[in-house]
């Protein structure tokens, strides 16, 4: 199978296997100006070119759907500001990806699909909540920016979209969800592809860091634990408001903008399990006792149940750190840099001996490439903070010590070293048989897929109109 053929069916059926290019509120982080979006040119070949335009009218049906000449405008603006890369697609491979999506919550809707009605009005109230947090409360603004008349028909609309959103995510989970690749065929999927058309990878590192984190005070728990519990007494002897609180006080940026409101399900665990133990195990109305996650000490208001469905309100404090902690951290890691860098230890003994990083601690340092799950770091796709830490490295060269942070440590230092680098090569089986396993896999996935559309489409009634006639579909949506 030529490399070419593989990267262009990879480029567009991407989007379709993550539910890519369903435009929803979700994103509204960046809000789009529906009256002036600046847009893709009107299909011919490449999409490089732009002009502002305004589009209306019905450019296909797909079963029950409609697609308006407006949504893929609306659609394109959106990817863009979400800095998706558009360029080298055409209008008509975006609204293909468009029709594909319909297809889907059309077959849903057959395949009577349940939809969870709870956890999309829950999801409804949060993205509510998100867009008046950007218009600092004005629900007025928000109801002339989406052009309704009634904050009920804006969610009413909204509901829709996340609706049809869910029923093509769990449509193209039913038809890719089972999909596997035994090592036979990920050997013949390599074999087929001819020797001078093989994918080359790109540099490839192995990288082990040692993290030292400063230690929290027991009278800093302390101090955390009295003032969430301040605030538990003020609400309830007081009257005092706990969504006023999360506002003043929270440190979850997360769900500040929302009120510090989170929907768990007992069936789909979200949460670190601290977080639902204590929310399952309380009466609605009810707020717990200040207590202890990875993340910081939390309370939480229990403000409904509904039958699985629970809406919480929770406020985060983290013990703050004193900087005799912050001193002794850094002092530390400077003295394992130094014996690793004479000889007295090496990198993995002493990762093993100092590092705080339970993740990497037992491998000696050696870091998991959260997108592969493997231990290797290809250059051109490596986060762009760790790769300006290791970008002059040499092989078992220590790095300076840095200082960081996570979700989780406000502050943390930090070592890295590199302990293997694999540069440009011509794909190999045994070498790259992951990424191959991979590639097998989202081929094997694009398969059945166009097995699916070609029946699916066949029975469904679709109509194409106007100038998307002229575009030269990978699937037959003009049933020619």
């Amino acid at each position: 199978m030529p490399s070419k053929t593989i990267n262009s069916k990879f480029i567009i059926k991407a989007a379709l296997l993550v539910g890519f290019m369903s435009f929803n509120f979700s994103n509204a982080q960046e809000i789009i100006d529906d009256e002036k979006p600046e847009l893709l040119e009107k299909p011919k070949d490449s999409v490089v070119n732009k002009t502002r335009i305004k589009a209306d009218g019905v450019a296909a049906v797909v079963g029950d759907f409609i697609l308006l000449e407006s949504d893929l405008d609306r659609e394109i603006a959106q990817l863009e500001a979400q800095g998706a890369d558009l360029k080298g697609l055409t209008r008509c491979e975006l609204f293909g990806s468009l029709l594909e999506s319909k297809l889907y919550s059309h077959q849903a809707i057959q395949d009577s699909v349940i939809v969870n009605e709870l956890q999309i009005k829950s999801r409804v109230d949060q993205q509510i909540q998100g867009i008046l947090a950007q218009m600092n409360g004005d629900m007025d603004q928000m109801l002339k920016y989406y052009k309704k008349d009634s904050e009920q028909a804006l969610r009413e609309e909204m509901y829709e979209i996340n609706k049809n959103g869910y029923l093509a995510q769990e449509m193209q989970a039913k038809v890719t969800g089972d999909i596997e690749v035994t090592p036979e065929e990920v050997r013949t999927f390599f074999n087929d592809i001819p020797k001078d058309e093989r994918p080359t990878f790109g540099t490839e590192l192995k990288l082990a860091q040692i993290v030292i984190i400063p230690e929290v005070t027991e009278e800093a728990k302390q101090d955390v634990i009295d003032r969430l519990k301040g605030f538990k007494r003020d609400v309830e002897e007081n009257g005092s408001s706990f969504t006023t609180k999360v506002l003043f006080y929270t440190e979850d940026s997360g769900s500040k903008s929302t009120g510090g409101k989170y929907t768990l399900n007992r069936k789909q665990p979200r949460m670190v399990k601290e977080f639902r133990d204590v929310a399952f195990s309380m009466q609605e109305g009810e707020i717990s006792e200040p207590f202890e996650t990875d993340f910081g000490y939390h309370i939480i208001f229990l403000e409904k149940i509904r039958g699985q469905e629970y809406d919480v309100r929770h406020i985060l404090l983290r013990p703050e750190l004193t900087q005799e902690a912050i001193k002794k951290a850094k002092d530390l890691i400077d003295e394992v840099r130094a014996k690793i860098v004479d000889g007295t230890l090496t990198f993995a003994e002493a990762a093993r001996e100092f590092s705080d990083e339970k993740e990497t601690k037992y491998e000696g340092g050696q870091m998991t490439n959260p997108t592969t799950q493997d231990f290797n770091f290809e250059l051109t796709r490596m986060d762009p903070e760790l790769y300006s830490q290791i970008q002059d490295l040499k092989d078992g060269e220590v790095s300076e010590v840095f200082q960081d942070e996570d979700r989780i440590n406000r502050i943390k230092f930090k070592i890295l070293t590199v302990t293997d680098r694999i540069d440009d090569h011509e794909a190999d089986f045994a070498k790259d048989y992951l990424k191959i396993k991979n590639l097998a896999l989202q081929d094997k996935q694009i398969r059945a897929v166009e097995k699916w559309q070609t029946e699916t489409i066949k029975d469904t009634y679709i109509k194409i109109n106007g100038e998307y006639r002229d575009c030269d579909f990978q699937s037959n949506w003009l049933k020619k």
